[in-house]
């Protein structure tokens, strides 16, 4: 029987097989990987970082990833389909790795993230009319 998320022990083992996921996946991996050239020595410990914040309250993470997808969206698309391709990722991983009232909240979580992050990158800018 698999067991919960426990510990950032279990949520550096969710993020390093995600990421490894990520990087071979056909959609994603090459914004990851060719567009962003995410250095994952440092990229993979702010995910520890983010994940253990979001899942267990700990005011640990540090930085503002609107900001980074704001400046990737100008070189890559980062619509519905990339969004989508990253979501099953995920899932498949939590659901692979893990079962608990945990997991299934860190799926919540990454899917009201990623659905917001979605929105915010793709919002019809709104028009001004100057009288």
């Amino acid at each position: 029987m698999k067991s919960d998320i426990n510990n950032r022990e279990d949520i550096i083992l969710l993020v390093d097989t995600f990421y490894a996921k990520v990087q071979q996946n056909n959609k994603i991996g090459p914004i990851f990987n060719n567009i962003a050239k995410v250095d994952w020595s440092h990229h993979l410990p702010k995910m520890y970082d983010f994940w253990e914040s979001i899942l267990f309250g700990k005011a640990i993470y540090k930085g503002n990833p609107m900001l980074t997808h704001f400046a990737l969206r100008e070189k890559a698309n980062l619509h519905q389909e990339e969004f989508n391709t990253w979501k099953a990722l995920f899932f498949d991983t939590v659901d692979t790795l893990f079962a608990g009232e945990n997991a299934e909240i860190i799926k919540q979580k990454a899917q009201s993230i990623a659905d917001l992050m979605h929105f915010k990158l793709n919002a019809p800018k709104p028009k001004i009319n100057i009288v």
